[in-house]
């Protein structure tokens, strides 16, 4: 007898929200059940892209969440709103008994984002399921280089650099109201764009201790946020690491990780390992994968679905939990706070909410 679906209702019909519904039409447990967005012509777009994507009637359409979970058959909730819409979705889901996956960053202030951590956590001793998309952590390349960190390959890991240099053109902000505001965006490059690239440091290096940074606004406008940011972050292990982001890099180039250890070191290079020689390690140029494909966006999110179906399934933890998420996202609301304050800023300050009157502001 074949298992019923799991059902889900996306929340937000923009970009974010097209993506999972790409990765979830390929996941053969998954079904889309509802479309969520005030914003009629999103969620119509939104309804009609999945109707193509199955060859069937397109998803029940619903202006909020309310409406979709007592008229539908929702098993999982997709948050893919504006960033500082997040908690308030993710509290009524959590509340309704459902699961979540939810879009980075966790949300655009640290106190929804603890709150949010508070109710995942409640959520979880319910047995259901709350995880955050960070897609990287599942791609070949950084299971090759966790793996040689976990094993020992690498030594004592000692420094890392991090750079996300893309380009985002002045019509990409012009797109929605709501980009490039700190109310509902939390952050520019660093937030948006790098917030994936901080959580593979950290999942690499482990616990960060202190940050300092400098931000700066440089080739765009009509932004309240950064387009260039630039921080170092000091590991609990003694570990140092250099951090670069920014979407004022024309035309975009490439994002590039680089671990360095007291036994060898790895570079992954959008999204493939382009080195990784510990100790009697393998020449790099044997370790050059299939380039990724045009589609690997969809990629990396359906392989974070197939994480978060199993835990649904089985009934364990995903791969990617809310706690990892807060921490990646309390690093980049240090940069900031160390930019605005001029001086470097420890991350269990930020974590405990001692910098929360502060306004963070370019700098």
């Amino acid at each position: 007898m074949t298992a019923a679906p799991i059902c889900v209702a996306i929340v937000g019909g923009g970009i974010i929200g097209r993506t999972h519904a790409d990765a979830i039409l390929r996941h053969p447990r998954l079904r889309i059940a509802a479309v969520v967005d005030p914003v009629s012509a999103a969620s119509a777009a939104l309804a009609e892209r999945v109707a193509a994507g199955t060859g069937t009637r397109p998803p029940a359409r619903y202006e909020t969440l309310t409406a979709a979970l007592a008229d539908g058959d929702v098993d999982l909730v997709a948050v893919c709103t504006p960033s500082g819409l997040h908690a308030g979705v993710v509290e009524e889901a959590l509340a309704a008994g459902r699961h979540v996956v939810l879009e980075k960053p966790l949300d655009a202030t640290l106190p929804s984002a603890r709150r949010l951590a508070r109710l995942a956590a409640a959520a979880e001793e319910r047995g259901q399921v709350c995880s955050v998309i960070s897609q990287h952590r599942f791609d070949p390349a950084s299971v090759a280089v966790s793996r040689a960190v976990a094993e020992g390959r690498l030594g004592r890991l000692t420094s890392a650099v991090a750079s996300v240099a893309w380009w985002r053109g002045q019509d990409y902000y012009d797109s929605a109201a709501w980009r490039g505001t700190w109310q509902y965006d939390g952050g520019g490059a660093a937030m948006n764009q790098g917030i994936h690239t901080v959580d593979l440091l950290l999942w690499l290096l482990g616990r960060p201790v202190e940050v300092f940074g400098y931000t700066g606004l440089l080739a765009h406008e009509r932004i309240e946020v950064e387009d260039v940011a630039v921080a170092t972050v000091r590991f609990a292990s003694g570990a140092l690491a250099v951090l670069h982001a920014t979407t004022a890099a024309y035309p975009g180039l490439a994002v590039r990780l680089q671990v360095h250890g007291s036994r060898g070191s790895a570079v992954i290079h959008d999204d493939q390992v382009e080195y990784l020689h510990p100790d009697g390690g393998v020449p790099a140029d044997q370790l050059r994968g299939a380039p990724e494909p045009a589609d690997g966006f969809v990629v990396g999110h359906l392989r974070q679905y197939r994480d978060i179906v199993d835990a649904i399934e089985h009934g364990r933890p995903p791969a990617v939990r809310v706690p990892d998420a807060l921490l990646a996202f309390t690093v980049v609301k240090a940069v900031y706070l160390a930019a605005t304050l001029g001086r470097p800023v420890l991350i269990d300050d930020v974590l405990s909410g001692a910098f929360d009157h502060v306004p963070v502001r370019i700098g």
